[in-house]
């Protein structure tokens, strides 16, 4: 993919394109404040948008300030808002408000309201080191630790790591955004000699031309002085038409599908190489398994997800072998969470790629 020379930069600390000078206290309180949509106050969240004809993708952009996600859990880079095609939305926002006080999320009479770390749509990515983050044990209270994606985190004191609370950053790198009408290149370079760890991030979403599909690229460099041991994983926030899952949706794997635990009988149940859903999930239902069975080779990593109400579907395929996959669903979104491991030694790099094939389906469901 050729970018143009079109580009910014932000970065925490400097003056941006949409960032002004930002204190490490104005960028934590930033990060506490409830959000409208996600953020509070007048100013709207920065996006951009890509399409080929077909596809057509609303992203959000990273900003300490006024982004839609300043939550510590997930990557900021690539947040998608929406990715429609042939008149079917599959990553609309699955919740109605959020919340600083809520500490993953809550069910409101008709609303979800989700926390600071929760309250991101799409395809979204989290690194993760043994459940935690890069160098948090090992850190002392007021250290530093790593959060790929996100930055230098400070460790406040000796509590477990917990994924939904907001965590200082103390270094948000430099952030480099590349935009072409097809594609948009997030980069993001750490450094921190405290640590040892250092890495240059990159991560592009692009529409692929005359097909409808969109493809997330990554590519991540080891620039510190000590190996990264590391997972990341998918939360694809799926939420195609903002239907609720139902005995109208599908997932179907290649693989004999080993669930652990096994689901409520009343709301789901697996079925060889499929997933299937006894009623559509209403109220506080939730779906929650483990997937086991899937092999050492990338051609595991390939699912689809299918709505035969909706009349569409969604084909997710990656070129690195699982590690873990697991299943969540409420009464909003349905999330498929494919892991990958990475190792990285100093000085060397690591590919992945996901790709997203949308099509619909004919009457007949077929």
């Amino acid at each position: 993919m050729k970018f143009n020379a079109a580009r910014f930069y932000w970065r925490q600390y400097v003056t941006g394109r949409y960032c002004g000078f930002v204190t490490k206290s104005t960028l934590f309180a930033a990060c506490l404040a409830p959000m409208a949509g996600v953020c509070s106050g007048a100013d709207s969240p920065p996006t951009a948008e890509i399409t080929n004809g077909m596809v057509r993708v609303r992203l959000y952009l990273p900003d300490a300030k006024t982004g839609f996600y300043r939550g510590t859990r997930f990557d900021w880079s690539g947040v998608i808002g929406s990715a429609e095609y042939a008149g079917h939305d599959y990553f609309p926002q699955w919740f109605q408000r959020a919340d600083a006080k809520v500490r993953d999320f809550i069910y409101d009479g008709p609303d979800i309201v989700a926390g600071p770390c929760t309250a991101i749509t799409g395809p979204s990515e989290e690194f993760a080191t043994d459940g935690k983050a890069l160098g948090f044990d090992e850190a002392k209270p007021g250290g530093t630790f790593i959060k790929i994606g996100v930055g230098v985190l400070r460790k406040p004191d000796d509590a477990h790591y917990d994924m939904f609370r907001v965590y200082e950053i103390v270094d948000g790198g430099k952030w480099t955004i590349r935009r072409d009408p097809g594609a948009i290149e997030f980069r993001q370079e750490i450094s921190d000699p405290a640590t040892g760890y250092g890495y240059d991030y990159r991560k592009t979403v692009l529409v692929t031309a005359d097909k409808p599909q969109m493809v997330l690229n990554h590519r991540l460099r080891n620039t510190g002085t000590r190996a990264i041991h590391s997972s990341v994983y998918n939360h694809n926030f799926l939420y195609l038409d903002r239907q609720p899952p139902g005995p109208n949706l599908s997932i179907t794997l290649p693989f004999e599908i080993q669930a652990s635990p096994a689901p409520d009988q009343h709301l789901a149940e697996v079925s060889g190489h499929q997933i299937l859903f006894r009623k559509v999930l209403a109220g506080e239902d939730r779906v929650y398994m483990g997937i086991g069975g899937f092999g050492t080779d990338a051609k595991d990593y390939d699912i689809r997800i299918e709505n035969r109400q909706a009349g569409a579907g969604l084909r997710i395929t990656g070129d690195r072998p699982l590690s873990r996959v697991a299943l969540w669903s409420i009464r909003a979104p349905l999330s498929l969470e494919p892991f990958i491991d990475i190792q990285i030694e100093p000085g060397a790099e690591f590919t992945w790629q996901i790709s997203y094939d949308f099509y619909t389906l004919h009457p007949s469901g077929k």
